[in-house]
């Protein structure tokens, strides 16, 4: 069998996650591992270090929501750029010859998966969100199954192109130490612990207004406060708080030590807080977003496991409420938590890899 790979996927580290799970897998193996990407996304940072990894930098666009004059603009521009980096994909998917691509979604993918369709490449994709995006929307013509994380995302997708396998949580999440985060941290009091995480790219909505109710919530808690990139705060010095720009080899026994968590809602974030049984107060992205977080948090909060706090309804007294209501029904959350059944999806994904593989 050829053993060579072509992963993709990028914009946001959620459209990556799947694919920095499988690397360590194929690179055992043997694969031969090739990443498509876009010049500057987090796609470029996250994986560009990882020995044995070809990253191919490729032309590519994304779609704008709001319409207004520039980014309909934008969007006739951006148009091209896809056609570019379908050019670019179909010439270096040629010269590599590898005999799988998979695909973790966002815009980048668009090009690399109708590159290797072209090429008679058989390509598997892998949705997180509970409602597929417009990237695996637009795919669909051109591979061969799309895995999903909500059983429910199902009925979103056509032609019988589905296949539900749940949660893939990456091996380096795993079997997080609480213990080591508190020794790490210097932690020498018993206060629970309220996680704060707005993504990869951060929140300044819910980094301000963690900071402005600070002095209130540390009476009670000590807060570890993923801020994202650039958004570190050094005027901010107060006793048990400890703020990050993003976290990555301590992230696990962070999750290990959090007791609840204020998070956005992104499908793969959530999902780890499940795997860790960390209750969540969920405030989903609204503006600029496809409703996507929307449909995650209610999906959560439907199942018992989050509380959602709306943007425009989370004024100081009800944030604090709402922290110190999930905390006196801790138990509540964990005993429906508990009772998800976490399947190995990333076996199951990998195995699929390597029947197509075969057969093409």
């Amino acid at each position: 069998m050829n053993k060579k790979i072509v992963l993709t996927g990028g914009g946001t580290t959620g459209h990556v996650s799947v694919n920095l799970a499988l690397i360590p897998r194929l690179k055992k193996d043997g694969w031969e591992i090739h990443y498509f990407g876009s010049k500057d996304g987090i796609e470029r940072e996250l994986i560009s270090g990882i020995s044995g990894v070809s990253y191919h930098a490729i032309s590519t666009g994304r779609f704008r929501r709001r319409k207004t004059a520039k980014t309909i603009l934008e969007n006739v521009k951006d148009i091209f750029k896809v056609i570019a980096g379908s050019v670019q994909s179909i010439y270096k998917i040629f010269k590599i010859k590898p005999s799988i691509c998979f695909s973790k979604g966002g815009f980048v993918s668009v090009p690399v998966i109708f590159g290797a369709w072209v090429n008679r490449i058989p390509t598997l994709a892998h949705e997180s969100d509970f409602t597929p995006g417009l990237a695996n929307k637009l795919v669909q013509p051109f591979v061969k199954t799309i895995f999903t994380t909500f059983r429910e995302t199902n009925d979103y997708i056509k032609d019988g192109k589905s296949t539900y396998v749940g949660p893939v949580i990456r091996e380096d999440l795993k079997n997080g130490d609480k213990d080591k985060a508190k020794k790490d941290l210097g932690l020498k009091d018993d206060k629970p612990v309220l996680l704060v995480m707005g993504g990869s790219q951060g929140s300044a909505y819910i980094n301000q207004t963690i900071r402005e109710n600070l002095s209130h919530i540390l009476e009670k808690y000590t807060v570890i406060h993923s801020a994202g990139k650039g958004n570190l705060d050094p005027d901010v010095n107060l006793a048990g708080y400890y703020q990050y720009e993003y976290m990555t080899s301590n992230l696990k026994d962070v999750l290990a030590l959090s007791d609840l968590v204020i998070s956005r809602s992104g499908a793969n974030a959530i999902f780890e807080f499940l795997y860790y049984k960390i209750p969540m107060i969920l405030i989903p992205l609204v503006k600029g977003s496809r409703g996507d977080q929307v449909v995650n948090a209610k999906s959560f909060e439907k199942d018992g496991f989050a509380m959602i706090i709306n943007e425009e309804e989370a004024k100081k007294a009800d944030l604090l409420a709402a922290i110190d209501d999930m905390y006196q029904n801790l138990d509540q959350y964990k005993s429906k938590m508990e009772a998800f059944d976490f399947k190995d999806g990333l076996d199951f994904i990998y195995k699929k890899i390597n029947e197509y593989a075969k057969k093409s």
